[in-house]
């Protein structure tokens, strides 16, 4: 399967007999969706074959590489969203990530995620006062509006006392989102992945996906090695990278850049923070600050599938590293990477038929880690 072998390699009989034989479910991704999808069907069919197809050694997009945000949305980002859609929209949108949620960490255990419910944070400027004025305004219309959905009756609320005890400088205003939290997102994929291969999930990793063909019988895929492999039904869970495989959708890749720092002793930023829009996230991991984003900077350059970062906006980050985050304090980046996801002009995935028996799940919206587990399923009970 893998194209850097040379040759004309073919699969064996043992190979086509013992492995890729009689596949009831080929899933397309092995992503929070794809894996949340296959362990529902093993969940609720334990006898079907299901395989998934993985093109990384790793799960390759975002569902590896986020910061660990159990986040539905910053006060602003909301606000943000009524502007382009009507209310219920965006509250289902909201009610579908908070069940995501709790799905994730009904399957997976707070223990295994290491979950910690220290809240989020929006920041502000001040720079951004009317944007301040405009959230602290609306605190009372959201509080009322999701305390059906979270079951939480002041998930929103000032907190500029806590501004001197972070240690930020430049931040003239904070807002608690109280019902949200963090994990450890390697934690997260590995028991994601246990879990599967216990209930008897095949994932092969190595192998990309070219092009797919429905036939009566099922979909014939084939891999970049042109290798045909059979099945009876496919779930597309590549989110950012469907594009190449399904050009019809209403979809496109969005990259965001991250860093994250050496320890840095007598680390006070513990919690989860938010900030322009959620365009912008930083944490404290294993006192060290792990930071993201900025993409908003160049939506061009960033609207892309290839991994990598780029000098601009590395430089925007380590701005706000460095002036904001942890003025007057010297520290280093250990490490930079990127993370690919999948966004379009609206919030809402892409769950859906595209042939008899071919479904897609895709179009997260930067929200994974939150809808992810309620997408997978809900694509799963699609191809029953």
């Amino acid at each position: 399967m893998n194209p850097n072998i040379k040759g004309d390699y073919q699969p064996s009989y043992w190979e086509l007999q013992s492995f890729f034989n009689h596949i009831d479910v080929a899933i397309l991704g092995s992503g929070i969706v794809g894996l949340s999808a296959a362990i529902y069907l093993k969940n609720q069919h334990p006898s079907l074959h299901v395989v998934i197809l993985e093109r990384g050694i790793l799960p390759t997009g975002a569902s590896t590489r986020n910061a660990g945000f159990t986040c539905f949305g910053s006060l602003s980002e909301l606000i943000d969203d009524l502007q382009n859609n009507n209310e219920s929209e965006v509250l289902e949108l909201v009610s579908k990530r908070w069940e995501g949620l709790m799905r994730l960490r009904e399957r997976v255990g707070d223990v295994a995620l290491r979950y910690k419910g220290f809240g989020n944070y929006e920041i502000f400027t001040p720079e951004e006062v009317t944007s301040f004025e405009n959230c602290k305004e609306q605190i009372p219309y959201f509080n009322e509006k999701l305390k059906g959905i979270i079951n939480h009756h002041e998930v929103f609320k000032v907190a500029d006392q806590k501004i001197a005890h972070f240690g930020f400088s430049g931040v003239q205003h904070l807002i608690h989102n109280q019902a949200e939290g963090q994990i450890h997102t390697g934690e997260m994929m590995k028991a994601l992945l246990e879990t599967a291969t216990r209930k008897g999930v095949r994932i092969f990793n190595g192998v990309t996906i070219k092009n797919f063909q429905e036939t009566a019988a099922g979909v014939e895929l084939v891999t970049t090695a042109e290798q045909v492999l059979r099945c009876n039904k496919l779930l597309v869970a590549t989110n950012g990278f469907s594009q190449h495989l399904l050009p019809e959708l209403a979809l496109q890749p969005a990259r965001n850049q991250v860093l994250i720092t050496e320890p840095i002793p007598n680390l006070r930023c513990k919690a989860c923070f938010h900030y322009d829009r959620g365009y912008v996230y930083f944490r404290g991991i294993d006192n060290r600050i792990l930071l993201g984003g900025r993409r908003n900077l160049a939506l061009e350059q960033e609207t892309t599938d290839e991994f990598g970062t780029t000098e601009d906006i590395k430089a925007a980050l380590l701005k706000l590293l460095h002036e904001v985050i942890l003025p007057e304090r010297k520290v280093e980046v250990a490490h930079w990477w990127s993370g690919i996801m999948g966004v379009g002009a609206v919030k809402k995935p892409i769950v859906k038929k595209v042939g008899n028996h071919i479904v897609v799940a895709v179009r997260m919206g930067g929200m994974g880690v939150a809808i992810g587990s309620l997408v997978g399923e809900e694509g799963a009970k699609l191809v029953l």
